[in-house]
Parts: C-alpha cells; sequence; structure tokens
C-alpha cells in the first residue's frame, strides 16, 4: 500500500479520494480568528497593505487613522502616499468647498515637500486663498515637481494677487524643479521673465503647457517656450500669442509631433481687432505633426469674425460660446475639412439648413456635433444625418432646434434619425422644474 504521513500505511479498506477527504476536513477545522477578537491585531497588518488602503482615504480620515498606533502612523508618513496632492484652499465664509486644514499642510511642508512630485492647487475667487497657495509655493524648496496645476474655481483669484509674490513663488518651483513635465497655469499673472526661467530649467522635460488667459505673456515669450521645449506636446494659449513665428517653431523639425493645440478666441471688448493666421503656416503645422487636434474656442460678438474661416484651417474641435452667424458657418463648411466636433451654442432665427448639409458635405470626419438656440427644418436635418451616416457618435441637438415641415413632424423625425444612424435616439428636451 501507499505510504501515509508518519509512515503509517492505509488500510485496505480506504481508498486515496477518502483518505484525502479526512485530510481536507482535518485542515477545514483548524480554527479561524475572528477580526473582532482578541487574536485579530489590525495594528500588524503589512506597511504595504496599509499603503493600498491609506491611498483610497480622503486627507483627514488618513490623518485620523495615523493616530491609532504607532505602525499606522509610520504608513501614514510613507513617501509613496505623498508623490501626488492637492491643496484645497477656501474661504469658510465664502467658500462652501472643503479645504485642507492648516495644520496638516504645515506637516506636509515640513515632512513631505521633498516627496511631492504631481501637485495641483484648487483655489476660490479670493485673494486669501491665492496668496496662500503662494506661500506654499514659495517654501518648495527641496521638491522635484513633475507637475503643477493652478486651478482657480472662480475669477479672479490668482490674478488679484500682486506679480511680484506670485512670480518669486512660482520661479522657486521652475528653478527647483528641473523635471516638470506638465504645467498648467491659467489665469494667472506670469509673465516672460518667468517663462525663461522655466525653460531654462525644465526644457528637456516639458511636454504640456496650459497658460490661456494670462495677459502678462506676449508672443515672444511664448515662441521662447516653443523654441526651447521641443518636447512639447500639448499647448494650450489665447489667440493673441498665436503667431505665424509660433507654428513655423512647433514645425520644425527638431521639434517632436504636437498632440494637441488649444486656442481661445476671446473678445474683452467688442469690436476688438483679431490678426490672421497665414495658410501657409498651418499647412507647416500639418505637414509635420499630420495627427495634431486643434481645439479652438470663440467667445467673440459676431462682427469680430471677419480675420476667420476665410482660408482653409486644420481645425478638429470647434466650439462657438456665442451666437454665431449663418455666413461664419457657411465658411466653416467650405474651409474646415478635418473638422471632427462642432458646437454651437446660438445662431438666431434664421435656419441652418444649406449650412447643415455644407458641413456634412465637406467636413467628412465630422462625428460630433451640437446644436442649442439654432433653427433646422426636420427634412435638412434628416438630410445632414443621412449624409454624414454612423460615423455620428455625438448627436445632441435640443427639440427646441428642430423645425416641423411638409416631409417630417417632431414626432416622426426621430425614426428617420434612428435608422440613418443604426441606434435609437431622440432629441434633447429642456429640463422643467
Amino acid at each position: 500500500m501507499k505510504r501515509m504521513k508518519g509512515g503509517e500505511e492505509a488500510s485496505s479498506g480506504e481508498s486515496p479520494p477518502e483518505v484525502c477527504k479526512k485530510v481536507r476536513t482535518e485542515e477545514e477545522e483548524e480554527p479561524v480568528a475572528d477580526c473582532d477578537s482578541p487574536d485579530c491585531d489590525w495594528t500588524l497588518l503589512p506597511q504595504e497593505i496599509l499603503l493600498h488602503i491609506f491611498q483610497y482615504l480622503p486627507l483627514l480620515d488618513r490623518a485620523y487613522a495615523s493616530q491609532v498606533c504607532r505602525g499606522w502612523n509610520e504608513a501614514f508618513h510613507m513617501p509613496e502616499l505623498w508623490r501626488c496632492f492637492e491643496f484645497e484652499l477656501n474661504q469658510p465664509a465664502s467658500s462652501y468647498l472643503k479645504a485642507t486644514h492648516p495644520d496638516l499642510i504645515k506637516q506636509i511642508i515640513k515632512r513631505h515637500s521633498n516627496h511631492l512630485q504631481y501637485v495641483s492647487f484648487k483655489v476660490d475667487s479670493s485673494t486669501e486663498s491665492a496668496e496662500a497657495a503662494c506661500d506654499i509655493l514659495s517654501q518648495l524648496v527641496n521638491c522635484s515637481l513633475k507637475t503643477l496645476g493652478l486651478i482657480s474655481t472662480a475669477r479672479p483669484s490668482f490674478m488679484e494677487v500682486p506679480k511680484s509674490h506670485f512670480i518669486s513663488a512660482l520661479t522657486v518651483v521652475f528653478v527647483n524643479s528641473k523635471s516638470l513635465s506638465s504645467l498648467k497655469i491659467d489665469d494667472t499673472p506670469v509673465d516672460d521673465p518667468s517663462l525663461k526661467v522655466l525653460v531654462a530649467n525644465n526644457s528637456d522635460t516639458l511636454k504640456l503647457l496650459k497658460m490661456s488667459s494670462c495677459p502678462h505673456v506676449s508672443p515672444a515669450g511664448i515662441l521662447c517656450v516653443a523654441d526651447q521645449c521641443h518636447g512639447l506636446r500639448e499647448l494650450a494659449l489665447n489667440y493673441h500669442l498665436l503667431s505665424d513665428e509660433l507654428l513655423l517653431a512647433l514645425s520644425s523639425e527638431k521639434h517632436v509631433h504636437l498632440e494637441h493645440l488649444r486656442i481661445d478666441v476671446v473678445s474683452e471688448n467688442p469690436g476688438q481687432h483679431f490678426h490672421t493666421i497665414r495658410k501657409s503656416s498651418w499647412d507647416a503645422m500639418v505637414r509635420h505633426s499630420p495627427k495634431f487636434n486643434l481645439v479652438m474656442y470663440f467667445f467673440l460678438y459676431e462682427d469680430e469674425f471677419g480675420p476667420f474661416f476665410n482660408d482653409e484651417i486644420p481645425v478638429t474641435h470647434l466650439y462657438f460660446g456665442r451666437s454665431v452667424s449663418k455666413e461664419v458657418l457657411g465658411r466653416v463648411g467650405l474651409h474646415c475639412p478635418r473638422l471632427v466636433e462642432l458646437v454651437v451654442c446660438a445662431n438666431g432665427l434664421r435656419p441652418l439648413d444649406e449650412e447643415l448639409i455644407r458641413i456634412a458635405k465637406h467636413c467628412t470626419q465630422l462625428s460630433a456635433i451640437g446644436l442649442g438656440e439654432c433653427e433646422v427644418s426636420c427634412s435638412a436635418f434628416v438630410e445632414f444625418v443621412k449624409m454624414c451616416g454612423r460615423r455620428l457618435s455625438q448627436l445632441s441637438i435640443m427639440e427646441e432646434v428642430l423645425i416641423p415641415d411638409h416631409k417630417y413632424s417632431l414626432d416622426e423625425i426621430h425614426w428617420e434619425v434612428s435608422k440613418h444612424l443604426g441606434r435609437v435616439w431622440f432629441p434633447d428636451m429642456m429640463p422643467t422644474w
């Protein structure tokens, strides 16, 4: 017979499967410690498990947990927990948002500033919160940040901070990091000299730069960034900083292929003049980075669109935040062959039938469209959907936009549109409450 544990032989009446059942039963009957019993000591959890748990806890709960025992306190201070951090700075009297406790901020700066790598500041509209963010930035002398984001939940925030204070704080990060790859500083008083400091210390690593609504930056300042930061892949800025020279710098042989270029075209005063970008500059950009996305947000008055869409432009995502005329939308249909997404918030009371058909005909990559306060006849809309077909993955049209005609009523149009889309579709409804 086969040998058993301890050198004993199994009796002739017991088959191997029965013996296995006996062994399994003995193992299953071993007592298991109850989590509520004294035998289960949560303080003995391995630090790698504690680290995993702590990563899911809000900061305040994590701080409370660190007071349980010495082991949990040590886990609370593990460097891995402090690589990514968001400072939330709000004034309780003027904001309902939560804020990072001042005592925690002091502890973070004292013990973990050299561990911080991915940092963001979320502040409310108060100057006090923005100044507090600058004070923290000024103390990050031992850190080497990889990403930095300054987020204002409402204006004016950072724009109300004394410029010298803000620049001094930002320069501390630029000089000490030396490995910044992502920088988001929209709506801040950053200026050309501070951008030169950024380039001097982080030109080899910077890949993303978002700096819309930065009035102290000139076209020469952003051109300096493009000339030196050859790894830049994403760039967001206001239209007044865009120039032919900038596009040519981004299209040079030594520059990597740009992936995203976001342009905010904003009118600060009615009748504002806007310059024109040459078609040859856009063509150079497309040749160098044929797959790049050009995202443009327009917040203009109708009489300010004169310099735009007169020649071919490689825009892929186009958003009109204010009313736009039929003429401008007609030019979009003729000169935006790479258009992928179009959103029109308002147009007026003249139907956009011809303009939509033109866009469907010439913008062969269009896959998403949204129409707000506009008018389109049901027949023209069905024809538009029929021409675009199933490539329309996003179709957001308010019911008020569609005008019934001799061919389709509002009750019938969703069937016809659904047939051409290959899926069930209904127009969006204005909520009533």
